[in-house]
């Protein structure tokens, strides 16, 4: 009786009230567990840091440390350094700089609603560096990593091991010494272009950093990809654009749910990630179809990547592009362009400016590579003498 009760009167029920019901309550689960991501568990984390021992700044709901991060890099690019100072800790990484000297060198800080944990202990960064097991979680950021590069550097556990074991071979120094002459082509280039940029006097003013910038540029893109070197600068600077984006961006990515609005920046920004992966795509599938037709290899950094990638076999047994799909593929040459970006050309612009400041050391450099490479062209044997 009473159930049938309960069929009569759910039966009576319009289903527009049932149905928006179960939506509500839906949308009641996924607001509960978006509460507890961005509220409960950054405030669970930082009580089980400060319980082991660590210190670190506060969480701040949504943002953390993203503003003071922000304003810090600001404050510090508007004041020029001293002359001949080499204390650039401030200036460089004025945020981690503050953070170390009131937290200790093992203290936390917060992107947004994550903990990233930072380490200037030499023994436990190499602990962490060498660990191959995963046992220590790396910041992710979905959204952003598919944008720059969802490659080794943000893989955790098996995942890291085997991308880990295919790259390693196409960094070999046996091949790296192959790739030399692209090196050198490249800055040969580069002083040909300053050359003939001289006045009437002998002399000319550069600005040096767009330069190193743009070598360093054309070195990953040779390197990389050899006969597809025009395509690889264009990616280059797509990456360079993407970067600056995201950089502009940063307070609001770090923000779950930031990337998927289609604001003006967000569009641009998947707009140059799919014009990336695109010409990618074109590379390596090219490259791919010359390989299974017979062609060798090229000694370039794709194709030693593709020749590691195809000694592996599927789980089948049966021959195939290997363990890293081509998405897999794509995203290791995105992360590569992102990671030689920036740092070889800030080393050798910064290495210019104590050459400056140090003349001596020029003339004690310049004095070397002559007596050693004399008018030659350096090779690695005549490299691994330079000692100063």
């Amino acid at each position: 009786m009473v159930l049938a009760t309960l069929l009569a009167t759910a039966t009576s029920v319009p289903w527009s009230l049932l149905l928006g019901g179960l939506l509500g309550l839906v949308l009641l689960g996924k607001f509960i567990r978006l509460v507890d991501q961005l509220w409960w568990m950054p405030r669970r984390i930082e009580r089980t840091l400060r319980a082991q021992g660590l210190r670190g700044t506060s969480c701040r709901f949504l943002i953390g440390d993203i503003k003071d991060y922000s304003r810090l890099i600001k404050e510090a690019s508007s004041r020029p350094l001293p002359l001949r100072c080499h204390d650039i800790r401030p200036r460089a990484a004025p945020f981690t700089y503050n953070l170390v000297r009131e937290h200790g060198r093992a203290s936390f800080s917060w992107l947004g609603p994550y903990p990233k944990v930072t380490l200037m202990d030499p023994e436990l960064t190499r602990e962490v560096k060498s660990n191959k097991f995963g046992h220590f979680e790396k910041l992710k950021f979905p959204a952003l990593s598919k944008l720059l590069g969802d490659g080794v550097a943000s893989h955790e556990g098996e995942k890291w091991v085997k991308h880990r074991r295919i790259l390693n071979p196409a960094f070999h120094l046996e091949k790296l010494k192959h790739m030399l002459p692209v090196f050198s082509a490249c800055c040969e280039d580069m002083v040909s272009r300053w050359v003939e940029s001289l006045g009437t006097d002998g002399s000319c003013e550069l600005d040096v950093w767009p330069e190193l910038q743009a070598l360093s540029g054309d070195v990953i893109s040779r390197a990389a990809f050899s006969s597809s070197y025009l395509e690889g600068r264009r990616i280059f600077q797509l990456q360079v654009e993407q970067a600056e984006s995201i950089m502009r961006n940063i307070q609001k990515i770090v923000i779950p749910g930031y990337m998927f609005l289609p604001t003006r920046s967000n569009r641009k920004m998947h707009q140059v990630n799919k014009e990336i992966e695109s010409i990618l795509q074109g590379i390596i599938e090219k490259r791919i179809q010359e390989i299974k037709e017979g062609e060798s290899t090229k000694n370039d950094l794709l194709g030693l990547l593709l020749e590691s990638n195809m000694r592996y076999k599927d789980e089948n047994g049966r021959s195939s592009t290997g363990m890293m799909t081509i998405e897999d593929i794509i995203a290791e040459c995105k992360l590569l362009y992102f990671a030689g970006m920036h740092t070889t050309s800030a080393l050798l612009t910064w290495t210019m400016v104590l050459l400056s400041m140090h003349p001596e050391w020029q003339d004690r450099a310049r004095q070397e590579v002559l007596s050693s490479v004399g008018k030659n062209k350096p090779d690695y044997g005549g490299l691994s003498r330079l000692k100063i």
